[in-house]
């Protein structure tokens, strides 16, 4: 089994900056695709960014794209989300997902993933 732990979240102001850490554990050993998903009160899980177990590949939604940043370090188990020029509407809980796959390419569709982090609040208000 995986485990994923993120961390990272908080309150910032607009324009400002954050960066999120997915930290994995369990059964490392394997290939794993990673996710980053928010949801907002009231709104539908959104899928943002997700890179590839090589770390060759990634993908961003429109909605961050120049904005953020994903990347991943597989000695230290732990996929990145630099998020900067925050918005107000970037608030949201963040979650981290993994899926067991050696794809070259990623995909940010919730269903894919099978394993998932508790999530961190992030919330951008001034």
């Amino acid at each position: 089994q995986l485990q994923l732990v993120e961390s990272g979240g908080g309150l910032v102001q607009p324009g400002g900056s954050l960066r999120l850490s997915c930290a994995a554990s369990g059964f490392t050993s394997g290939y794993y695709a990673i996710a980053w998903f928010r949801q907002a009160p009231g709104k539908e899980r959104e899928g943002i960014s997700c890179i590839s177990s090589s770390g060759g590949s990634t993908n961003y939604a429109d909605s961050v794209k120049g904005r953020f940043t994903i990347s991943r370090d597989n000695a230290k188990n732990t996929v990145y989300l630099q998020m900067n020029s925050l918005k107000p509407e970037d608030t949201a809980i963040y979650y981290c997902a993994a899926v067991s796959t050696r794809a070259t390419v990623c995909v940010m569709t919730h269903f894919r993933y099978n394993y998932w982090g508790q999530g961190t609040q992030v919330t951008v208000s001034s």
